[in-house]
């Protein structure tokens, strides 16, 4: 054997030593997960939809796992803030994010991202809050045909959103492009804010997470048109969906699921859905979670990658139609 192909033997074997050194150390990794707390990363800030859903699930979890989960907001950009944080954090099992739709259309609307999609890998779902179209309680609008049919009357009709791409706008746009509605889109720094605005009547309508606005329904300051989701919420059945009014392509909810960082060991990323799934069915969360409209989804992994390529699938139209661009 020449000196060269001497070396080039030695550094194949130092690749293969540390190689099979990494995939040892990942697996032991797994093997002894969770021994510390755990990160959930919530891209938006407190009180929102997400948070609540984030705080319930991250306690009920760190209950089956054995270890605490510490909740940290970082909002900003869309979510893209926090989103890119967890994208570029140490693939140990350690920091999870939980983002809502944004994570799948953000890449869609916005012209430039810090991160890329496959950089955060499905883990689980959490739950969905049904998005519920309201007006002022006193306002001359009884109902989702009749806000349709002021807004072609009227000059337009203000609908508060949470900002470009969130829930509410995709609402404002499904009913425009479905209906033929005018709509001129107020944005607010979050959902909270563009409800307030219709209490206040700084605007006439939004659609915002059915955790947020029922304390505001049942306090008399809110009247519910209908539930954007696929069924009716089980706090308030009364509210009637979209679908059974007439309009089944109206159709969209809060929902929260969680992601790690590209990288993290699937043993560990199994292990996660497992608890998250196990701590959704416990009679204890369900009881705090629904009584708020908020409805505990669960299942495997597989569920929620094909329930993410559905949703862009369905969205990804409505982001062209409405030219939903932000620069």
């Amino acid at each position: 054997m020449t000196r060269y192909a001497l070396a080039f033997a030695t550094t194949l074997s130092r690749v293969a030593a540390a190689l099979l050194l990494a995939t040892t150390a990942l697996n032991c990794a797994a093997d002894t997960w969770p021994s510390k707390a755990i990160r959930f990363v919530v891209p938006f800030g407190p009180g929102g939809a997400n948070d609540l859903v984030a705080r319930a699930v991250a306690e009920a979890t760190s209950k089956q796992l054995g270890q605490p989960i510490i909740v940290e907001n970082k909002p900003g950009a869309g979510s893209v803030l926090g989103a890119d944080v967890v994208a570029k954090a140490a693939p140990d099992g350690y920091t999870f994010l939980t983002p809502a739709a944004g994570v799948i259309t953000n890449s869609l609307i916005k012209a430039r991202m810090p991160y890329q999609p496959e950089d955060l890998v499905p883990v689980a779902m959490l739950a969905v809050s049904p998005s519920v179209i309201v007006v002022p309680v006193d306002s001359p609008i009884k109902d989702l045909k009749g806000l349709i049919a002021a807004s072609k009357t009227q000059q337009s009709i203000n609908f508060s959103t949470a900002g470009t791409g969130s829930t509410p706008h995709f609402v404002a746009e499904m009913l425009k492009l479905k209906t033929g509605a005018r709509f001129q889109i107020i944005p607010y720094k979050s959902g909270s804010e563009g409800m307030v605005a219709v209490i206040g009547k700084q605007v006439d309508a939004t659609s915002e997470a059915s955790v947020v606005v029922l304390p505001q329904i049942k306090g008399g300051k809110l009247r519910p048109l209908a539930s954007t989701w696929n069924r009716r919420i089980a706090a308030m059945p009364d509210i009637p969906t979209a679908e059974e009014l007439g309009y089944p392509n109206v159709l969209i909810g809060h929902w929260s699921g969680v992601f790690a960082p590209k990288g993290t060991p699937d043993d560990i990323l199994e292990k996660m859905n497992r608890a998250i799934d196990a701590a959704l069915k416990t009679s204890e969360l369900r009881a705090r979670l629904i009584p708020q409209g908020i409805d505990p989804i669960g299942g495997n992994r597989a569920d929620f990658v094909k329930f993410l390529a559905a949703e862009k699938a369905r969205l990804a139209p409505i982001v062209k139609a409405s030219a939903m661009r932000e620069d």
